[in-house]
């Protein structure tokens, strides 16, 4: 049967408002980083997200690739199809052609194999996963790893679509996930039009320029998302990574600790997205099988041995999703990468401007990443010293946005203007010190460190198998 993608907005806008999808995020790596997860691993993780203390729903898996040993069909899909998981597949799109042709060749051979059982459990299909950050002048200067250009990606989900309009998943929604920066970006506008829907990656934690306490974590997502929505016109958005680490490195004013990890989970996900927004949340469980390769933030939700860290019930937490997007007036960039179970997430080092709504002084910092990560680099300046060419838009109701084109072609914040008034200096696009890795062994960590530490050791494990 064959469905317009108008009837498909409309099925997704239906899905939303009778309960949005809850799932975590899944690698295809241990937490060693280099050992692949089988089906057996993947039914463990699925089933212990399915019978959370205190929760329901957490019935959904978001992929970084398809790809099993080289070309294999992910041994993801079997684990779904035992445990009823439905499924964000993704394809790795930063690795060139023939990685997607393999990608769609074994999502092809699982539909052969499984058919039904697995079709209808697909619920959408993330062609990339910030590939579009890691091309920027900043991730690009800082070595944030191999990434892929707004083209590029573009092709890559008409290639997909093309490629199931035959099948049974040809109403399934093919979109993109990068940080919310990059959805900013205006250079970007390709992959938005391509896109059935936004996949957006967002961590206050990491926002270190700007004051991204526990109490101010809600406002600076809000802000986020409240960006991405002013430039996507009208997608329907997914936040497909975000959480709190339980334990790690001071970001700023953040502290990791199980105590601002339920505060976070509580504010975020309890009070604004479970059942709103189709979340996908950062991460279920840290340490499965084996050491974890990072010292890095940890993230899971379950500690080592397969038990909450918090209270996940949301008991007393009273929804409120149309809460303001913003944190005095706050402006700021995050930087988000790609993660693992096991791989700690490390999105370190982010540039930012922010001003209050009183006109206060701006000032975009050059920052420094955690533990083991590369620097972040960003944009500086005084209140007012941010060039006023470009083109202007609004980010949101109270923000507005000057955009300037930079060295490579690209579109970035030069001045922010809160509430009308008080003007920043320039903003920097965040560092994601992410590498990409064979998607074939799953999708590059968070930047636990940079190539010539973790990922190098990732690097030089892959080159074995």
């Amino acid at each position: 049967m064959y469905f317009s993608r108008t009837t498909l907005a409309l099925a997704a806008s239906l899905a939303s408002a009778q309960g949005a999808l809850l799932g975590f995020n899944y690698g295809a790596t241990k937490s060693d980083g280099y050992t692949p997860m089988l089906q057996a691993d993947f039914q463990t993780l699925f089933q212990k997200a399915q019978n959370l203390p205190g929760t329901s729903g957490w019935t959904a898996a978001r992929l970084y690739t398809s790809i099993q040993s080289g070309t294999e069909p992910s041994e993801a899909f079997a684990a779904a199809v035992a445990t009823n998981t439905k499924l964000l597949l993704g394809l790795w799109g930063s690795s060139g052609d023939q990685t997607i042709t393999s990608e769609i060749a074994a999502i092809n051979a699982a539909i052969k194999q499984f058919g039904s059982k697995f079709t209808s459990l697909v619920v959408g299909i993330s062609v990339g996963s910030e590939d579009l950050y890691r091309t920027s002048d900043i991730g690009i200067k800082n070595k944030a790893g191999v990434g892929a250009d707004p083209t590029s990606i573009a092709n890559y989900i008409k290639q997909t679509k093309q490629a199931f309009a035959g099948t049974a998943l040809s109403s399934v929604p093919v979109g993109h996930v990068d940080t919310w920066t990059a959805w900013y970006n205006t250079s970007n506008q390709a992959v938005i039009d391509a896109s059935d829907f936004i996949g957006v990656d967002a961590y206050p934690y990491f926002e270190n320029t700007v004051t991204n306490s526990i109490e101010n974590s809600r406002g600076l997502f809000d802000t986020a998302i409240a960006n991405v929505k002013s430039t996507v016109g009208g997608k329907e958005i997914w936040v497909t990574e975000t959480g709190f680490p339980v334990a790690g490195p001071v970001s700023n004013l953040a502290t990791p600790s199980t105590t601002d990890a339920k505060s976070y989970w509580d504010a975020v996900g309890c009070g604004e997205l479970f059942n709103v927004t189709n979340t996908f949340w950062y991460t279920l469980e840290d340490n499965y099988g084996g050491s974890l390769s990072t010292s890095g933030p940890v993230f899971g939700v379950l500690d080592a041995n397969g038990s909450p860290n918090f209270d996940l019930s949301c008991k007393g937490v009273s929804s409120n999703p149309s809460s303001s997007a913003s944190v005095s007036g706050t402006a700021s960039a995050t930087n988000i990468g790609d993660g693992s179970p096991g791989v700690s997430a490390i999105p370190s080092g982010v540039a930012s401007a922010s001003a209050s709504a009183s006109g206060a002084s701006t000032t975009g910092a050059s920052t420094s990443a955690g533990s083991g990560s590369g620097a972040g680099v960003g944009g500086s300046g005084s209140s007012g010293s941010g060039s006023s060419s470009g083109v202007s838009t609004t980010a949101s109701p109270s923000f507005t946005s000057t955009l300037v084109t930079n060295s490579a072609g690209q579109t970035i914040t030069s001045s922010i203007i809160v509430n009308g008034t008080g003007s920043g200096g320039s903003t920097g696009i965040p560092i994601s010190p992410t590498s990409s890795i064979s998607p074939s062994q799953g999708a590059a960590s968070h930047g636990a460190a940079p190539v010539t530490g973790l990922f190098g050791a990732l690097l030089a494990a892959l080159a074995l198998l």
